[in-house]
């Protein structure tokens, strides 16, 4: 969180001392101010003009705070409004000076005449917004002069009704919920960039400067500037229901090909010597199946089928289903975590919880399929979560934050020399395969690629072990017939 700087924080505590505050409200009304600076220091908005209040508390509304927390923000950073438009000339020249190093606004973009239309209706908004303030201080009431309309290209516009839509949007698509999480994240920046534009009023040329900003002022790698891109052009066809055009005079950030991390098989082995139950079983789930951390996870009692020997992935990346072989050296573990899984299972149904969490709308069609065997998860967690709307306990699976750095752990402990995280067993699996001349058409089925090119990047893992050297095949037989 971006830290209140030294003087607005001594000259704000001191001027709630002064209105002779009740201790409890200086301490909350200081917080709020906390977060509102943070806030408009990551979105780029003003802190000392009343639109980037309206931005706020339109912020806490999407996050579901209460009436009665809004009303305290608002009051809060109403009294940082009432400070700097009372102080005496010298602290107003400090507060200038700390909001002029504090903020670097973005205005490379704008024109003058449109800046100043919005200073003018900004300078009506805030003689409004500390009206009634005045009122309470006692001091002298000047009649406030009537507010100009912003045009609809100014800054300072909401957009809880685009972050509502594309949250819809990106639910009735069932895609995953790390989607819905990047492309809010890039839209909210977007906004930020944007000063919260009218968004019937953003532009091609929004978009190119935006993009150009990434790779120029932020730096970002190829693969988020590619990411922001997709975002957008989901924002403008699926949301605001414009066409987005052909994107020219971008510049990109530089793509440099990737080689994925490979562990050989005494490095693996090092590190599952450093790893405890269970996430030591998940990972060689991860080595031996070539699964994603989250597909790991996800495993329910269902998915294991030891008679036949296959394991079912439901509902991987792009809600693709695939099967892969069970390694037969871990099924004694295996059956093992299944009989401590149905142990706590039976625990649970003692004790009356409410079931497991299941995917999409299925409790809604099968009443009872929570509390059901087959759907309790593979890996569950050790503890029950409480779903507060319901005000039930549930069971999760355990946490990918919990093997995620139970592995940096054991890297670190084992003294591995390579970057290797949860994804690194997934890279080996594919390359051990391809280097025991395994078809590359059958990694991609057990990787569950839709695009062999994805697959093809683990060939540049191995040695080549190809003969340069063109040569027809009908030059073969009497190569070896001059041998013989």
């Amino acid at each position: 969180m971006q830290k209140l700087p030294g003087d607005l924080n001594r000259n704000f505590t001191q001027y709630l001392v002064d209105r002779k505050l009740p201790k409890p409200d200086q301490y909350f009304f200081t917080k709020w101010l906390r977060y509102y600076w943070d806030f408009c220091y990551k979105y780029h908005h003003d802190p000392f003009l009343p639109p980037s209040l309206r931005l706020f508390l339109g912020k806490l509304q999407e996050k579901k705070q209460s009436i009665e927390q809004q009303n305290q923000a608002r009051l809060a950073i109403n009294l940082l409004y009432e400070m700097n438009s009372r102080s005496p000339t010298p602290s107003k020249q400090n507060t200038v000076a700390i909001k002029t190093n504090s903020y670097q606004i973005q205005n490379n973009n704008k024109k003058a005449d449109n800046d100043s239309a919005v200073k003018a209706s900004d300078k009506s908004d805030h003689k409004i917004a500390t009206h009634d303030s005045a009122q309470v201080s006692g001091t002298p009431q000047l009649k406030p002069e009537p507010a100009r309309q912003n045009p609809p290209e100014s800054s300072g516009q909401s957009w809880i009704p685009v972050f509502e839509q594309l949250e819809n949007e990106i639910k009735r698509r069932h895609y995953s919920p790390k989607t819905f999480k990047a492309y809010r994240t890039w839209t909210r920046q977007f906004q930020g960039y944007t000063k919260s534009k009218y968004c019937q009023h953003l532009c091609q040329q929004d978009v190119i400067d935006f993009l150009t900003w990434l790779a120029v002022e932020r730096k970002v790698s190829a693969s988020s500037q590619n990411q922001a891109f997709n975002a957008l052009l989901f924002l403008f066809k699926q949301i605001l229901k414009k066409e987005f055009g052909e994107i020219k005079g971008v510049t990109r950030a530089k793509r440099k090909p990737y080689i994925p991390v490979v562990l050989s098989r005494d490095e693996i082995n090092l590190i599952l010597d450093h790893l405890d139950a269970p996430v030591n079983l998940v990972v060689k789930l991860l080595y031996g199946c070539g699964l994603r951390i989250s597909e790991g996870l996800n495993l329910r009692i269902h998915n294991f089928n030891f008679d036949t020997g296959i394991l079912t992935i439901h509902d991987g990346k792009g809600k693709k289903d695939r099967t892969v072989p069970i390694p037969q050296s871990i099924v004694p573990e295996l059956q093992g975590q299944l009989q401590k899984t149905t142990v706590l299972y039976e625990a649970d149904l003692k004790a009356n919880f409410a079931g497991t969490f299941l995917p999409d709308q299925l409790e809604t069609k099968y009443k009872n399929a929570p509390k059901e065997y087959i759907w309790q998860w593979f890996f569950p967690a050790p503890t029950l979560t409480l779903v507060a709307e319901k005000m039930e306990y549930r069971r999760y699976h355990l946490h990918e934050t919990v093997v995620q750095k139970a592995i940096k752990k054991a890297v670190n402990s084992a003294h591995i020399m390579k970057r290797a995280s949860s994804h690194t067993f997934r890279h080996s699996f594919a390359s051990h395969l391809l280097q025991e001349n395994y078809d590359i058409r059958t990694i991609q089925e057990l990787l569950g690629h839709s695009d062999i090119r994805t697959t093809m990047k683990y060939t540049h893992t191995l040695q080549s072990r190809t003969i340069k050297q063109a040569k027809s095949p009908l030059d073969f037989t009497s190569d070896r017939e001059k041998g013989g």
